[in-house]
């Protein structure tokens, strides 16, 4: 009897592992190059204000604001997907995800609603045009 929970803990361990490996593997292969992820991490206040005004905007897309929702309360919770402790991913991977969510946000909502609302610098807009691979 105890060697079948004890199997059953293992097995959960093992499968929790092994979609951590995954999610980690699937953050560094979509990362921006080493240049984005500094300017990222140079433009995370501003980008973080930009997600949260975009949420804010009733005339986003439903899945807009659900994605901003979605990333914001993981930007807020202590838990990261990537330990601090880890060396190049650690304190990257909210710069990162947080570019991949803009990504995807500003294919769907438009640059236009980008432009509107970004807080910071012409500079850093062109920034994030970049980040994000817009024209």
């Amino acid at each position: 009897m105890w060697s079948d929970v004890w199997l059953i803990v293992l097995g959960v361990v093992a499968g929790a592992a092994l979609i951590w490996a995954g999610l980690v593997a699937a953050l560094w292969i979509g990362k921006p190059d080493e240049v984005g992820v500094r300017e990222a991490l140079r433009l995370l206040p501003d980008m973080l204000r930009l997600l949260k005004r975009l949420a804010a905007d009733p005339a986003m897309p439903r899945g807009v604001r659900v994605r901003l929702a979605l990333l914001l309360a993981y930007l807020a919770l202590p838990i990261d997907l990537v330990p601090d402790f880890i060396p190049v991913l650690g304190y990257a991977d909210d710069a990162i995800i947080v570019a991949l969510v803009l990504r995807s946000v500003t294919r769907r909502a438009g640059p236009e609603a980008v432009k509107k609302h970004w807080p910071g610098t012409p500079e850093g807009l062109a920034a994030v045009r970049r980040l994000c691979r817009l024209r």
